[in-house]
Formats: structure tokens, C-alpha cells, sequence
């Protein structure tokens, strides 16, 4: 294989881990976890 392609099919696997990882914290269990500044500022 070129080494261009390679380095592309990297880059696109590392950006749709990223992407995975990004969605399940935000809206899988974990999210539980995280904190809404806005809810805990109220006036």
C-alpha cells in the first residue's frame, strides 16, 4: 500500500474513534456524571 493511503485510512480511524467516544460520553451512562454549570448558577 502507499503510504498515503495509509496515513489516510489513520487519520479517518483515529476521527471516527474520537467521534464514538465523544457521543457515547455525552449521551450514554457516563453522562450521568457530568454537571450542568448552568443548573447549579441559578438565580
Amino acid at each position: 500500500m502507499e503510504p498515503a493511503i495509509v496515513l489516510s485510512i489513520s487519520v479517518g480511524a483515529v476521527v471516527i474513534v474520537m467521534t464514538a467516544l465523544s457521543i457515547y460520553t455525552a449521551f450514554g451512562p457516563p453522562s450521568k456524571q457530568l454537571a450542568d454549570p448552568f443548573e447549579d448558577h441559578e438565580d
